[in-house]
């Protein structure tokens, strides 16, 4: 188990400890029930530019977010996923097209998409992470994950970078556990839809897409009506909320739709996109959020799988203290502790749109 042990043994995570934070976690011959953090140095060089909301500082904004946890966490590098690994989601021509534009220096791969010399190593360490955070999580070393990585990847399509993602660092995760017989389940909680995400899964029955974001907003995907098609009809479920949305709404949302959707799927593994700028003081986004709103999401989920088959990846949230509050809010409740910094929000619109979609996935008696 990577990170600092009790005995000394090893210090292999200067990162971490640059940041003066270094809590561990030691098993011995037993399950560690705690969360397993995936994050690297390497995804301080991507470097999106002066001014780009995406920008290094979040890592150590989620780090500070975890600190309170102690040694519940055990941190470790991830090793970057193989071109193989990638292709499961993306074409190899749209992966080498992307490394060359990376190495040309052309800056933007799209208007959004900033890239520098260190972008595609760390957007394959992003792959990556979320790979081998699952054979950890298989092997007993935690009870959840959290792959704190960048660039994000849910607006990532098959073969086209955009919305500040390379790579669909969530799908591809959730393709190796397809590809083996696994139900998996993502929930994805950005503030903007992952159209990226649904794309790559919209014809699959082996995982189950849902999405609670911002409506009409970028990309513009992410209405109700959008099901999925072929074997994969049913299996995608959009929630699009109005501005301001509040975190009653959220959970409305989730024990009316949501879970009655996830009791039917019956899935093995659930992953999280894992987006905090629905946060009210999110500089791009108009939603209603405070920290234990984000708890509450996973308190009204944490019985859907086992312990040890949960994961989660860092997409979105732009203001840094939020980004804080929030993560310390959500996986704490991972570990099923309560900590919240800000209160739960209530009183916003809303409500009307959980009604709606109720509404018609009854009516439209969706598959399994």
């Amino acid at each position: 188990m990577a990170g600092r042990n009790p005995k000394g043994l090893r210090e292999p995570f200067g990162f971490l400890q640059w940041l003066h934070f270094v809590p561990w976690g030691w098993g011995g011959d037993t399950r560690w029930m705690g969360i397993v953090v995936a994050t690297h140095s390497r995804f301080l060089d991507h470097d999106t530019g002066r001014g780009h909301p995406e920008r290094s500082e979040r890592i150590p904004a989620v780090l500070a977010g975890l600190e309170p946890l102690g040694d519940a966490i055990t941190f470790f590098e991830p090793s970057p996923a193989s071109i193989d690994q990638v292709a499961l989601m993306h074409p190899r021509q749209h992966i080498e097209e992307v490394r060359l534009r990376v190495e040309r220096g052309e800056g933007r791969l799209d208007a959004d998409t900033a890239v520098s010399s260190a972008s595609f190593d760390a957007a394959l360490l992003g792959a990556g992470a979320g790979l081998e955070t699952i054979a950890r999580l298989e092997a007993g070393e935690g009870e959840a994950g959290f792959c704190v990585v960048r660039p994000p990847g849910h607006h990532a399509l098959a073969d086209t970078s955009m919305g500040f993602c390379l790579f669909n660092n969530v799908a591809i995760a959730a393709a190796s556990l397809a590809e083996r017989g696994e139900r998996v389940a993502i929930v994805d909680f950005d503030a903007h839809h992952g159209n990226g995400t649904q794309a790559l899964f919209f014809d699959d029955p082996r995982v189950l897409f849902v999405s609670l974001h911002q409506f009409p907003f970028y990309p513009g995907t992410g209405d109700l009506s959008e099901m999925g098609i072929g074997e994969g009809w049913g299996t995608t479920l959009n929630v699009p909320f109005p501005a301001g949305t509040t975190g009653d709404v959220y959970r409305s949302a989730l024990n009316e739709v949501v879970l009655p959707e996830l009791e039917r799927f019956q899935p093995t593994w659930l992953l999280y996109s894992a987006g905090f700028d629905a946060h009210r003081a999110d500089p791009l986004t108009q939603m209603g959020l405070a920290a234990a709103d984000y708890a509450d999401m996973v308190a009204d989920l944490a019985q859907v799988v086992p312990a040890g088959r949960v994961l989660a990846f860092l997409e979105g949230g732009y203001d840094l203290q939020a980004l804080t509050a929030a993560t310390e809010s959500f996986t704490a409740a991972l570990l099923g502790e309560n900590r919240r910094p800000e209160p739960p929000t209530k009183g916003g619109p809303g409500i009307e749109t959980v009604k709606k979609v109720k509404a018609h996935r009854d009516q439209a008696q969706p598959t399994k």
